[in-house]
C-alpha cells in the first residue's frame, strides 16, 4: 500500500505521510497561499510536480527533485503560434499524467482551454497535440464549470502507449489508437438532459465530469457525467447508463479498483445550482457488481448536516484497491483502509481540496 498522499488545495500543496503508529499527517507544505490545481508523483525518478493557477499572474508549473524541499519553475504548455483572435492563452493545467513504464521523462497535460500537451523532457518543454487541436468538432466545445472547455481526464492504456482516451468538459470523450495523431468521438449511450431533446445524444455536447480506466481491464471505463453515471466495457465504443446508483446520480469524482473493473466509488450530490450532498448527508457510493447495486457508506463520515462536496480529482484509490483517500471543498480529508467500508478523518481544516493523489 502507498503510505504517501499529495493533496492539492486552494492554499497550497500538502505532502501527507503515514506514521509508524498508523496515523496520517502532513510532513511538508509547499506553495502556501497559492491555488494548486494539480499534482503528480513520477515513479520513474521520484520527481514531484505541482501546477498552480495564479489567476492574474497566470498558470505555473514546478518540479521538485528533492521530495519537495525545493522547487524549480518549468515551462508551461503554450498556445503560441496557433492563431485565433484573440489568441488562446493557458488558463489552467487540469490534468497531469506520466508516460509508460519505459518512457522516463514523458508527461501528459490536459488544459483549459481544452487541449492535450506532451513533454519528453520532464516538463522543460511542451508540444501541443495537433491531432486533437485540429479536429473540426472542437469548435463545438464549451465550458462546463469554467468559461472555456477543458481536458481534465487523460487515460493511458497500459497495453499500448498508442492508445489514449480523454474527457472534455464540455466536449465529450475522445480516443486515439495512434498515439494522438488522430481522434474519434466515443461513448455511444451518453446523453445530456440539459440539451434540447434532438441534441441530447450529441456526443460532442456531453459534459463528462471524470473518466477513469481500470488498469487490469483496460477495456473497462467508468464515467461520472453531469447527469448520470455510465460504464463502458468495450473500450468506450458504448457507454450505457448505470441507473442503480443512489442517493443521486450527479457528482464529480469516481475511482475504479485497479484490479477489479466491477468495483468503483462515487461521491453523489445534488446537481446544477445546488452541488451539495442530498439532504445534507455526506456519503460514498460503491458498487462491486458493475453497477447493478450500490452500497451507500457513511461510516466515519460526518453526520448531518454536512455539506462537503468532492471535486473530480478529490477521490483516489491506491494500487491495492484497499486504501482510498478523499478530500472535500470544506477542507476535510479522509482515509479508508478497507476498500471504503469505513473512513477515518485525518484532517478537518485543510483549504478546499482540488486533487488527491497517492505517491
Amino acid at each position: 500500500m502507498s503510505d504517501r498522499i499529495l493533496i492539492a488545495t486552494r492554499k497550497g500543496l500538502f505532502d501527507v505521510r503515514r506514521s509508524a503508529s498508523g496515523g496520517w499527517a502532513s510532513v511538508r507544505e509547499s506553495f502556501l497561499g497559492s491555488p494548486v490545481s494539480m499534482c503528480l508523483h513520477d515513479p520513474h525518478d521520484g520527481a514531484l510536480y505541482a501546477a498552480l493557477n495564479l489567476g492574474h499572474f497566470g498558470a505555473k508549473l514546478h518540479r521538485s527533485d528533492d521530495e519537495g524541499v525545493s522547487w524549480t519553475e518549468l515551462a508551461t504548455p503554450s498556445f503560441a503560434g496557433l492563431g485565433g483572435d484573440p489568441a488562446p492563452s493557458l488558463v489552467q493545467i487540469w490534468a497531469l499524467e506520466t508516460g509508460a513504464p519505459d518512457e522516463a521523462g514523458v508527461l501528459w497535460a490536459g488544459t483549459i482551454p481544452g487541449a492535450v500537451f506532451r513533454s519528453e523532457d520532464r516538463g522543460a518543454s511542451w508540444a501541443i497535440n495537433k491531432g486533437l487541436w485540429d479536429i473540426p468538432e472542437r469548435t463545438q466545445w464549451n465550458g462546463g464549470g469554467y468559461d472555456q472547455s477543458g481536458v481534465h481526464s487523460i487515460c493511458l492504456d497500459p497495453r499500448s502507449k498508442q492508445r489514449i482516451a480523454i474527457a472534455v468538459s464540455t466536449g465529450g470523450i475522445w480516443a486515439s489508437a495512434d498515439g494522438g495523431q488522430s481522434w474519434s468521438i466515443r461513448g455511444k449511450g451518453l446523453y445530456a438532459e440539459y440539451m434540447p431533446p434532438d441534441q441530447a445524444e450529441n456526443l460532442v455536447a456531453q459534459d463528462v465530469h471524470r473518466l477513469v480506466q481500470c488498469p487490469a481491464a483496460p477495456e473497462a471505463f467508468w464515467i461520472q457525467h453531469h447527469n448520470g453515471v455510465f460504464r463502458s466495457t468495450d473500450g468506450l465504443a458504448s457507454a450505457p447508463p448505470v441507473t442503480a446508483i443512489k442517493p443521486a446520480k450527479f457528482g464529480f469524482a469516481v475511482a475504479v479498483h485497479p484490479k477489479d473493473p466491477d468495483t468503483a466509488w462515487f461521491v453523489p450530490a445534488m446537481k446544477d445550482e445546488f452541488r451539495y450532498p442530498v439532504d445534507g448527508k455526506f456519503v460514498v457510493s460503491r458498487t462491486r457488481d458493475g453497477g447493478k447495486s450500490f452500497d451507500v457508506i457513511d461510516r466515519g463520515l460526518p453526520p448531518k448536516p454536512a455539506y462537503d462536496l468532492v471535486y473530480r480529482h478529490g477521490l483516489a484509490v491506491d494500487e491495492t484497491g484497499e486504501r482510498l483517500v478523499m478530500g472535500s471543498t470544506t477542507g476535510g480529508a479522509w482515509i479508508s483502509e478497507n476498500g471504503g467500508d469505513n473512513w477515518t478523518l485525518f484532517s478537518a481544516h485543510l483549504p478546499p481540496v482540488y486533487a488527491v493523489r497517492f505517491a
